[in-house]
C-alpha cells in the first residue's frame, strides 16, 4: 500500500484525465491542510480551475479510493477560484476577425537581448494559467525560438485540412498553449530568413492555428524595434505590451527605446519587469544587487508606466528553462513564483484598466 502523504495524495490526482480538467493546475501548495487519522483522511484544497468543484470532488475521491484502499472515510474541502470571468475583453474588429475568441494579445518585449525576457515570458504564461486564465503563446522570436524548450515539448503540432485551408493545433504544456518555428524546424538548422519570411511567419501564427477561447495571447517579441514588432502591431491592435529589462543603465537605455517605439505606435505599454534584480545568497541569505538597484521602478516613473515587480536571480530558473520545467510551476513556494504570480495578477488589473476605458480603438501611426 502507498505511504499517505501530500506528494503521494498529489500524484494520485494528477493521474485524473478528463476533457476539461489540467492536472498541472493541482501543486503541492494547492493542498491548504492535510490531515489522516486510521482510515480517515480529512484535505482542504484551493485552485483555480473551470470545472464544476462537486464534480471534481468525486472524480477525486474516486481516485484517492483507488489508490488508497485502506481509506473509509475521505472529507474533501474543495475550494476553487477563477479568474478568467473577471478578465475583461479588448473589443476591436480588426483583432476579432483574425483572433475571434482571444480576449487580449499582449506583446512581452525588450530592448536588447540576454535580459531574460523569453523567461519570463513563459513563467508569466504559466502563472495565469495556474490562475485559471486560458492562455496562448507565440514564440514569436523566429530567429532564436526558444519556447518549446523552456515548456518541455518536442513534438509536432496536428495539421488539418479545413474549408479553404490547411489549419494547425497549437501544442499545450502547463495550461498553456503555444505556437513556434521551434517545433517546425529542425532544432539544429538555423533559420535564414529575410525580415518578410519572419513577419509572415508571425502572422501565419496567428491566422492558421486554432487558437479557440483565450483571456490572453501572449507574444514572446524577438529583442530590438524591427520588422516582426512592426508586423504584429499593424497586423492586430495590441491590447497593450510589457517590457522586460533588467537593473543597469544599458539595458535601461534599450528599453526606453522599446517602450517609446509602442507609444509611437499607440500601443498601451502595461507595465515593466525588472529581472535580474538581486541574488540572496543561499548560505548567508545576503542579499545582493548584482546589476545595480531600481532602475526598472525609474524608467517606470520617468515614462509613466505601471511597475510590475522585481524578479531575483535564481539558479534553479534557469534549471528550469533548461529542463522544460517553468519555476513558476515546479516551484510554487519559492519566492520567484510568489512574485511572479504576483506580477500576472498585476498584468491582470493593468488589462482590465485599459479596456475599461472609453477610449479604447488603437490607431496605428507609422
Amino acid at each position: 500500500m502507498n505511504e499517505l502523504t501530500k506528494s503521494a495524495v498529489l500524484n494520485s490526482l494528477k493521474k485524473l484525465k478528463f476533457d476539461g480538467f489540467d492536472p498541472n493546475i493541482i501543486t503541492l501548495n494547492a493542498i491548504q491542510s492535510f490531515e489522516q487519522s486510521g482510515d480517515n483522511l480529512n484535505i482542504k484544497m484551493s485552485f483555480a480551475t473551470q470545472s464544476n468543484p462537486e464534480f471534481l470532488k468525486q472524480k477525486f475521491d474516486e481516485q484517492l479510493r483507488k489508490d488508497f484502499p485502506s481509506l473509509k472515510h475521505i472529507n474533501i474541502d474543495l475550494q476553487t477560484r477563477s479568474i478568467s470571468s473577471n478578465i475583461s475583453k479588448h473589443s476591436d474588429p480588426k483583432k476579432d476577425s483574425i483572433l475571434p475568441g482571444v480576449k487580449n494579445t499582449v506583446a512581452v518585449a525588450s530592448g536588447k537581448g540576454g535580459v531574460g525576457k523569453s523567461t519570463v515570458a513563459v513563467n508569466l504564461a504559466v502563472a495565469l494559467a495556474k490562475d485559471g486564465a486560458k492562455v496562448g503563446l507565440i514564440d514569436a522570436d523566429i530567429y532564436g525560438p526558444s519556447v518549446p524548450l523552456m515548456l518541455g515539448v518536442k513534438d509536432k503540432p496536428k495539421v488539418y485540412q479545413a474549408e479553404n485551408s490547411v489549419r494547425m493545433l497549437p501544442l499545450e504544456n502547463y495550461g498553456v498553449k503555444f505556437i513556434s518555428i521551434g517545433v517546425l524546424v529542425d532544432d539544429k538548422a538555423p533559420i535564414i530568413w529575410r525580415g518578410p519570411m519572419a513577419s509572415g511567419a508571425i502572422k501565419q501564427f496567428m491566422t492558421d492555428v486554432e487558437w479557440g477561447e483565450l483571456d490572453y495571447l501572449i507574444f514572446d517579441l524577438p529583442p530590438g524595434t524591427g520588422d516582426i514588432q512592426l508586423t504584429l502591431v499593424q497586423t492586430i491592435p495590441l491590447t497593450g505590451a510589457v517590457i522586460v529589462t533588467t537593473p543597469q543603465e544599458v539595458s535601461l537605455i534599450d528599453a526606453r527605446k522599446a517602450l517609446m517605439m509602442f507609444n509611437r505606435v499607440n500601443v498601451p505599454v502595461l507595465g515593466v519587469i525588472e529581472n535580474m534584480s538581486y541574488f540572496i545568497a543561499p548560505d548567508t541569505g545576503k542579499k545582493y544587487d548584482i546589476f545595480g538597484s531600481g532602475g526598472g521602478e525609474r524608467i517606470s516613473k520617468e515614462l509613466n508606466v505601471e511597475f510590475l515587480g522585481g524578479i531575483p536571480i535564481d539558479p534553479r530558473i534557469r534549471e528550469g528553462g533548461d529542463n522544460g520545467t517553468p519555476m513558476v510551476y515546479d516551484q510554487p513556494d519559492s519566492e520567484y513564483a510568489k512574485i511572479m504570480m504576483d506580477i500576472s495578477r498585476k498584468l491582470t488589473e493593468q488589462v482590465n484598466i485599459r479596456n475599461s476605458r472609453d477610449d479604447n480603438k488603437i490607431e496605428i501611426i507609422l
